[in-house]
């Protein structure tokens, strides 16, 4: 397996310096609140961590889906520095963030806690990292709704909310995780068979014969049929919105780890093909591959992020070595060019990764930094430069 060259191991452990202190330069500022995108002048917008998603009218709002990807980048600074200062604020920003692990009306909590109570556990091994998390486990299990041709999680509101639960985004992909490590933990099959059986119904519903994914889908109940697929981070229903591609490709190549099913991998590894064809050698992804404007249009550098994680993580349970290498490699490519003009070294701006892009069609950090980049970013600089540290060493399939 390739080893990272001198010039990424330098870059790498600057980023990880640089993170390390912005995280306790900014912990003096922010209060009881949690960072998310950065405004024009670098400094962080931040938000409770106790604002829970939901519908005002027709109107739908995220809430707080970020907090604790705060709480895992205290965490990756921990095991890189080993100063205590990060552990204490990690487990103290856990208590502000363990009380989102039975909101109702999410499929959210799966990032909030496998970026928080799932790699706290691992690194302390402390139970009330592990009681949170299987909390928030059971709460996105419940999320499941069965249909004639399977069953999905449900992403958005209340289960008793018909807009609810007949709709699912490609974002749940990457939240399955939660579940699959409360399987490991607990012995209970029953998380992922859940996990599994949503990835089976996304396989199916969202992928587009070219390998480009929608956004969202709205089933049809209770056949299970796609009544229509559509976007609310895109350019446009039939576009392809590039964190989304990059969703699904983490998704899947977790799906094949937790199943040990090739034909997960096998997909993911066509995601990635299209997404790698898409960007050709620019490393940092447009917002969307189709929209219009290109190329005077904004980028995405927690895209870009997401992809690299995926790929060091193909690379680790992939059984054919070729392909592993070269997916390892890839990874270690697009790492080191988010450390070069995209890493964020002016004092003034407190992200990490700079010109990601939030949500364009809300006009909300279309040209930023954003905490779940900057979280993906760190969590696969953690797996290039001390694997096992932050998180377990994968096996192959």
């Amino acid at each position: 397996m390739k080893s990272i060259t001198e010039t990424q191991a330098g870059l790498f452990q600057e980023a990880l310096n640089l993170l390390s202190d912005k995280l306790l330069e900014d912990e003096g500022r922010i209060g009881v609140t949690f960072p998310y995108v950065t405004a024009a002048d670098g400094s962080w917008d931040t938000m409770l961590a106790s604002e829970s998603a939901g519908y005002t009218g027709d109107a739908w709002s995220h809430g707080n889906w970020f907090c604790g990807f705060w709480v895992g980048l205290l965490l990756a600074a921990y095991v890189h520095r080993r100063d205590d200062r990060h552990l204490r604020l990690a487990r103290e920003r856990m208590k502000l963030v363990a009380q989102r692990a039975d909101d109702p009306n999410t499929h959210d909590i799966g990032f909030i806690f496998n970026a928080s109570a799932v790699p706290g556990h691992f690194i302390t091994g402390e139970p009330e990292f592990a009681a949170t998390g299987l909390r928030a486990a059971a709460k996105l299990r419940s999320r499941l709704v069965r249909t004639d041709r399977g069953a999905y999680i449900s992403s958005w509101g209340s289960l008793d909310d018909p807009r609810a639960r007949c709709s699912s985004a490609i974002d749940t992909m990457a939240n399955l995780a939660l579940l699959y490590w409360a399987a490991q933990i607990t012995g209970d099959a029953s998380y992922l068979v859940a996990g599994e059986a949503h990835a089976k119904m996304t396989r199916d519903a969202f992928i587009r014969p070219d390998m480009s994914t929608y956004h969202a889908v709205q089933y049809d109940l209770p056949s299970g049929v796609r009544a229509r697929g559509y976007t609310f981070q895109g350019y446009a229903d039939e576009s392809c919105w590039s964190r989304g591609q990059g969703w699904a490709i983490l998704g899947f190549t977790d799906t094949a780890r937790a199943t040990g099913q090739r034909d997960y991998l096998e997909l993911a590894n066509e995601l990635a093909d299209y997404f790698l064809k898409r960007i050709g050698d620019d490393p940092v992804a447009f917002w969307d591959f189709d929209d219009p404007a290109l190329p005077n249009a904004p980028r995405d550098t927690a895209a870009s992020a997401i992809l690299a994680n995926a790929f060091l993580k193909m690379a680790d349970i992939d059984p054919d070595q070729a392909r592993a290498g070269r997916r390892r490699e890839q990874g270690l490519w697009l790492l080191e060019k988010l450390c070069g003009a995209p890493l964020a070294r002016e004092v003034g701006h407190r992200g990490l990764l700079k010109h990601g892009c939030y949500s364009k069609p809300h006009n909300i950090g279309p040209d930023a930094a954003v905490l779940f980049g900057d979280f993906y970013f760190v969590d696969a600089l953690c797996r290039a430069v001390m694997p096992g540290r932050f998180g377990p060493i994968l096996e192959k399939l």
